[in-house]
């Protein structure tokens, strides 16, 4: 028998009403572990963080939306775990199976009767005298935003050694295609199929007359420095939403294309713009 992980939004499933029907329609067929940030107690169900988790299991289930599936995409990405969503969120591009349909998805994830998307995920460094302090990889974004009390940052984008653009603004997000439909699109930035692979740069409430979203290539690195014309230039650096840390302007962050990638099962014929119609209309 195959295991499966399941991770749960406790907040978004009141009642754990939908996890009990999906460990209904697992039972007898799989093994299955619940991540233990989950209280639920289930009989004969072991309970288990998510990085053991995902060392264990074929598959993983998770049941939210899209910020579920984001908050533990490192992971299973480290992992090699294909992961299937359940949308119990509003708008869901990438927890695709709706509630009503739960039986038959889980039937076609057991039968092999799906298919798999690879989604890119890009690394970030934090580097402060060519060291680097920190190392983190996202699905959906970087953000460098700046810092409380700080009214504007100055930010020099550069792809390799080439400047891109100078920006004052109050930050800028570098998205994969997977999040270009989240704060990125806020921003003013375009939606970009999740199946290319290039950086969208897309400046936060810039004050400029004249700016745009910059599309970059994959195999260049994006490079990110604060301007040393402020005196109090400081910045927040988030990846996936989790801020990493603090910079100053003699920071850099470097951001490449991560080694792992996000494998989404797809169950059904729907297609990313069927969603980004039904979604965003």
């Amino acid at each position: 028998m195959k295991s499966i992980g399941i991770i749960v939004n406790t907040q978004k499933d009141d009642g754990i009403k939908y996890l009990s029907r999906v460990i209904k329609a697992l039972s007898g067929r799989a093994d299955i572990y619940l991540s233990d940030a989950c209280d639920a107690d289930f009989d004969g169900i072991q309970r288990l963080d998510l990085p053991q988790m995902a060392k264990k299991v074929d598959y993983m289930i998770v049941l939210g939306g899209d910020g579920t599936i984001i908050g533990a995409a490192s992971v299973c990405a480290r992992n090699k775990v294909p992961v299937m969503g359940i949308n119990l969120g509003r708008i869901g591009f990438m927890t695709e199976v709706e509630c009503d349909s739960i039986s038959d998805a889980i039937d076609a994830l057991l039968t092999g009767n799906y298919k798999t998307e690879q989604r890119m995920m890009m690394k970030a460094q934090i580097k402060r005298d060519n060291k680097a302090l920190i190392t983190c990889h996202a699905l959906n974004d970087i953000v460098v935003s700046k810092s409380a009390g700080v009214k504007l940052v100055g930010i020099d984008l550069y792809a390799d050694e080439e400047l891109v653009n100078r920006y004052i603004a109050d930050g800028i997000i570098i998205a994969t295609p997977t999040g270009s439909t989240g704060y990125s699109i806020s921003a003013g930035g375009p939606v970009v199929d999740p199946m290319m692979e290039l950086y969208l740069a897309t400046p936060v409430c810039a004050h400029m007359l004249s700016v745009r979203s910059a599309i970059l290539p994959p195999y260049k690195d994006i490079r990110i420095t604060l301007s040393k014309d402020y005196a109090d230039n400081k910045a927040l650096v988030s990846a996936d939403g989790e801020v990493q840390c603090e910079i100053c302007d003699c920071d850099e962050v470097i951001i490449s294309r991560s080694q792992y990638s996000l494998e989404l099962i797809k169950i059904g014929d729907q297609s990313f713009y069927d969603t980004l119609l039904k979604k965003l209309s």
